[in-house]
């Protein structure tokens, strides 16, 4: 599986994670993040590549994961620490405007993620 840090691939992951949700249910198999990893990458999800996705999207491998398509956020961070521990960019780099521009266009139902929108009035940082 090519992983990339740009719009097109963040929609087929988007979209390959409904339907790995489908698919595992359809097997009365748990919808957590190790059965995600296992699924798309096989032997290369390892325990270490499991354990360093979990700790950097502060999430646990074997905790049931909601529906991505009404509970994106815990999702949008799987996604954003998968891309990073395939590709070697840090975390912090994921392009997140085209993360969450992709869950747009993979749930065109949804309301959008827009997670990094600025405040608008307030007291100015500083």
């Amino acid at each position: 599986m090519n992983v990339e840090n740009n719009q097109e691939c963040f929609v087929q992951l988007w979209r390959r994670l409904e339907r790995t949700r489908r698919l595992l249910g359809g097997q009365y198999r748990r919808f957590c993040i190790r059965s995600v990893l296992k699924l798309w990458f096989g032997g290369e999800a390892t325990d270490d590549f499991i354990w360093e996705v979990c700790h950097l999207c502060e999430l646990e491998g074997w905790n049931e994961l909601p529906l991505p398509s009404l509970y994106p956020r815990k999702h949008r961070e799987l996604l954003r620490a998968i891309v990073a521990v395939r590709t070697g960019i840090s975390f912090w780099k994921i392009n997140l405007k085209a993360l969450d521009a992709a869950y747009s266009i993979a749930f065109p139902n949804s309301t959008p993620i827009n997670v990094n929108k600025k405040k608008i009035g307030g007291a100015p940082d500083g």
